[in-house]
Parts: structure tokens; C-alpha cells; sequence
């Protein structure tokens, strides 16, 4: 695990950093190459994205002030939030934000549009938890299988407080492995959809069951709801109980247009 690539000075290269500019970087292509296949804006779409980008990297670092408040205690632990990468829903939450205002600004034809981002979205998200990995945030339980890491540099215990010389679930890896089958199945299944909203819902109901799941091997500090769920299981249901339902009533639309 190497939080910092590399120094010149007191200047360094975040790892989780470069690995997220990467990630966007090629969902914002992969978004731009497929709105124009659709007949679409490929730059309005790019543009779409870089918004919606800097509006969820502020968004999961909100969230991640609200599940865990000691990053405000001093100055030195606020410069560690500026540099550490945050909670994923906040950031989904507040680039669902800028991207309302993007449609109806640009009148974009929104479930079509959500399509080709739900084929980026976990591209992108699969690069940023290779990049938690590497800072030893979002860390796991202890744990006993031969699977287990250990991480032992004192920079990522510094930067995330991940603890260091103890077993722990990878749950970042796991995340990623997840994430990456998930990004070539809504990506196969993109040209193969049946209605509008379908590759973008079908993400959200995916992702939501998986994060709940996986938030039960997670040992870092992500706040609770009424003391039961995590923050991020909390918005899970949420998210999956509002998208099937969403699905369910565009899947019956589409056969009652076909009858």
C-alpha cells in the first residue's frame, strides 16, 4: 500500500488521487463515445460529466465530515480531508444534484443520458477503490483468512487511520472485483437494453444490494443510522427500494406500449 507515489519537496503524488483521475478520465471518454453513437452531444455529455465529478468530490467529503466529525478538529485533520477521498453515496447524492440542474439547463433527454453514465459510473468507482486500497482507507474488519492484508506504512495510518499490523478484510479489493464485473455487464448490456433507464437503474439496484452487504465487513468509522445501519446502507435501501420501484413502472410502461 503506497498512500504517496512520490515527493518533490513537501509536495506528493496521492496514489487514491491518480488513481480516481485515471478512473473519470476514461468514464468521461467511454460517456463522450457513447452519446454519439447515440446521435448526442459527445462534448455537452463530457461537460456533464466534469460537473457532476466536482460536485461529488465535494458531496463525499461532506458525508464524510457528517459519519466522522474528528476530521474538523484541528486544522491538520482538515488538511487530511482535503486530501483523503470521502464517502461515495455523498458524492452521488450531490452530483445527482448537478446533473438535475445540467438536464434542464441543456434539456438533455434524461434517462438516455443516465444510460451512458451508469456504464461510467462504475468504471470510474473501480479505479477509486483500487485508489482506497493503495491510501488504506474504507479499510475491513480484523479477520483470520489467508486472504487478509496488512497494512504496515505509517503514512496511510497518518492520512485515513487505518490500523496498521492487523489482519483485515480487503475490502476495497473486494469492492473493486465487484465493480468490475458490474461495469462489463452494464456495458454488455447497454446496446441490448429494452427501454430508457434500464443500464442506469439496473446500476443502482446492483450496487445498492452489493454496498449493503459489503458494509458489514467494513471496520471504519461511517457514522450509524438510529444506532442499526451504516450511513451507507441506510441510503442503500434507500436507493435500491426507489430504483426497482422506478424500473418496475418503466418495464410495465414498455409492455403495455407493446400490447
Amino acid at each position: 500500500m503506497i498512500p504517496k507515489l512520490f515527493h518533490v519537496g513537501a509536495f506528493f503524488i496521492p496514489a487514491y488521487g491518480l488513481l480516481v483521475t485515471v478512473g473519470v478520465f476514461l468514464a468521461l471518454l467511454l460517456a463522450k463515445r457513447l452519446a454519439m453513437r447515440a446521435g448526442m452531444n459527445g462534448d455537452q455529455i463530457f461537460d456533464l460529466g466534469v460537473s457532476i465529478v466536482i460536485a461529488g468530490l465535494i458531496g463525499a467529503k461532506a458525508l464524510l465530515i457528517v459519519t466522522d466529525r474528528t476530521f474538523l478538529d484541528s486544522w491538520a485533520s482538515a488538511w487530511y480531508l482535503i486530501r483523503s477521498g470521502g464517502v461515495f453515496y455523498g458524492g452521488i447524492l450531490f452530483g445527482a444534484a448537478a446533473a438535475w440542474y445540467y438536464f434542464r439547463k441543456y434539456k438533455l433527454p434524461f434517462w438516455k443520458t443516465a444510460d451512458i453514465l451508469g456504464v461510467g459510473i462504475p468504471l470510474a468507482h473501480f479505479f477509486g477503490r483500487l485508489g482506497c486500497f493503495a491510501a488504506g482507507c474504507c479499510w475491513g474488519r480484523e479477520c483470520s483468512l489467508p486472504w487478509a492484508v496488512t497494512f504496515t506504512n505509517p503514512d496511510a495510518h497518518e492520512i485515513t487511520g487505518v490500523p496498521l499490523n492487523l489482519p483485515l478484510h480487503p475490502t476495497q479489493l473486494y469492492e473493486a472485483l465487484f465493480l468490475a464485473a458490474l461495469f462489463g455487464f452494464v456495458y454488455w448490456r447497454y446496446s441490448k437494453k429494452r427501454f430508457d433507464g434500464q443500464i442506469f437503474l439496473t446500476y443502482v439496484i446492483v450496487y445498492a444490494a452489493f454496498r449493503f452487504c459489503i458494509e458489514f465487513l467494513r471496520g471504519d468509522p461511517r457514522g450509524t443510522v438510529f444506532g442499526l445501519l451504516s450511513t451507507s446502507q441506510a441510503i442503500a435501501i434507500g436507493s435500491c427500494a426507489l430504483a426497482s420501484i422506478i424500473y418496475a413502472l418503466r418495464n410495465k410502461a414498455l409492455h403495455r406500449l407493446r400490447a
